[in-house]
């Protein structure tokens, strides 16, 4: 395995973090990106100094909320500086981070990642994406949003995925010599989800039960694509690469 200089973009984030750990147990060279570390993606300071000497940007930043306009905005400005920095510094390819079932998404979030594939294909720089399931991690922000005592999650099936998991996908893919630099027409992007359907209701439930928290499953929620979602649009291709942990079994190594 040839070691490389990998640049992280959203280095913190609930992906970033295990996709530094994973190229750094590799062996590789890694540049955290984050406003933590003196480098924002949006305004490009610190940008140009953090890309020099980079061989491949894994791009994993994300806007921290599902307002399609401000969610655009952030992915547009990021994908366009990104590419716009990473060619000055003579960077090969980025790989970037997505989410299954966003090619049909007709409001919210799922608009926005829609547009972030779209940019980054249509931009300077070689790239290569990878969709994946919902995570383990993105459970706990369903009891975190609830009004009372009470949290009303979605009873959505999904191939809940943990984010190492991604991450190490992610990874496989950036340093895969023989996967193409960009996506082949008539070709699925690849898929990363977990080894098995679950539902995002009844997963929040045996995370509830250890926080004290009573969930009820929603059929009908007040969301973005809700029946495209309830009717299976979050579950994996045929083709996607399934790997473990199931949402229990990550639950169980949970403090």
């Amino acid at each position: 395995m040839s070691i490389r200089k990998f640049a992280v973009a959203g280095a913190t984030g609930r992906l970033g973090r295990h996709v530094v750990d994973v190229l750094a147990e590799r062996g590789h060279q890694v540049v955290p990106m984050s406003r933590a570390t003196g480098v924002d993606v949006i305004t490009g300071d610190g940008l140009a100094e953090a890309l020099t000497g980079v061989d491949i940007i894994i791009d994993v930043a994300s806007w921290h909320a599902s307002e399609q306009h401000a969610a655009t905005e952030f992915f547009r400005t990021s994908a366009r500086n990104l590419h716009e920095a990473g060619q000055k510094a003579g960077v090969a390819q980025i790989t970037v981070a997505s989410v299954i079932g966003i090619d049909k998404a007709t409001a919210g979030f799922g608009v926005a990642k829609k547009v972030h594939e779209e940019l980054h294909l249509s931009e300077r720089l070689p790239v290569r994406i990878l969709r994946a399931a919902q995570f383990h991690e993105f459970v706990g922000q369903f009891l975190d949003w609830r009004q009372g005592d009470v949290a009303h999650v979605p009873a959505w099936p999904s191939q809940l995925v943990a984010a190492r998991t991604v991450a190490k996908a992610l990874v496989d893919l950036a340093t895969d010599p023989d996967a193409p630099v960009r996506p082949v027409p008539g070709t699925p992007i690849p898929e990363i989800a977990g080894p098995r359907k679950e539902n995002l209701a009844e997963a929040a439930k045996l995370l509830g039960a250890r926080r004290n928290i009573k969930v009820v499953g929603v059929d009908n929620p007040n969301l973005p694509d809700a029946e495209y979602a309830a009717g299976g649009g979050l579950l994996p291709g045929p083709h996607a690469k399934l790997a473990g942990p199931t949402f229990q079994e990550w639950l169980d190594t949970r403090p």
